[in-house]
């Protein structure tokens, strides 16, 4: 089971964290990840966290201000990137722009989708993962696992049936050790949260928990 912390642009402390994220993932042997701001990517790298980018743009090197290159989040230090999450929706043709940066550049992807059908087509772009999200239920604290299950199961059915080597993730609402063995019984191999560690009073209690089970 893989779990990635997505952190946006809450006020929170990023190193703090990331150094939670990689005690209790050891501890647990469990794989966690975290996803801070661009400009905090090489401070939790160096704390040994695995880091991922949370968006790079589908562009290469050259006249693009304001641009992120997926070049540059490796060279601070980052192993993967978010693409298309719900708060930062491309299009189709710059989303399979973007997993070509990401090739190219040695960085690892997971694409998220909004519903099966879009899970589907972004397969198709091969992508290391996918992730589904109903948009609705992000940082509700209703897991999509309980709110609506049949989006999982019919995610993992429209990946399989496209490329079966892509794990499925999926988010929204993703908070506690239950919600991720649902996720996991679902036939999810991963979840993406965000409010429920960055936002937590006690972030290293909420990871531990996160795990607990797995």
């Amino acid at each position: 089971m893989f779990i990635l912390v997505n952190l946006k642009a809450y006020d929170c402390d990023p190193v703090a964290i990331a150094t939670a994220a990689a005690a209790v993932g050891d501890d647990a042997d469990v794989r966690v990840a975290v996803a801070p701001q661009t400009a905090d990517i090489a401070r939790v790298a160096e704390t040994g966290v695995e880091t991922w980018a949370q968006h790079v743009d589908p562009v290469g090197h050259g006249s693009h201000t304001g641009s992120t290159l997926a070049d540059s989040v490796v060279t601070a230090g980052a192993q993967g990137t978010l693409l298309n999450h719900s708060e930062r929706r491309l299009r189709l043709a710059d989303i399979d722009a973007g997993i070509r940066a990401t090739e190219r550049a040695g960085l690892d992807t997971i694409v998220c989708a909004n519903d099966p059908k879009q899970i589907g087509a972004v397969t198709a772009l091969s992508p290391d993962m996918v992730a589904v999200e109903p948009p609705e239920l992000i940082g509700t604290g209703t897991p999509v696992s309980h709110a609506d299950p049949e989006v999982v199961r019919e995610a993992v059915s429209a990946a399989d049936a496209v490329d079966s080597s892509i794990p499925v993730l999926c988010g929204a609402g993703i908070s506690s050790g239950e919600d991720v063995t649902a996720a996991g019984e679902l036939g999810s191999e991963g979840v993406l949260l965000a409010s429920g560690v960055a936002k937590a009073d006690d972030p290293r209690a909420a990871l531990a928990d996160l795990v607990t089970g797995l």
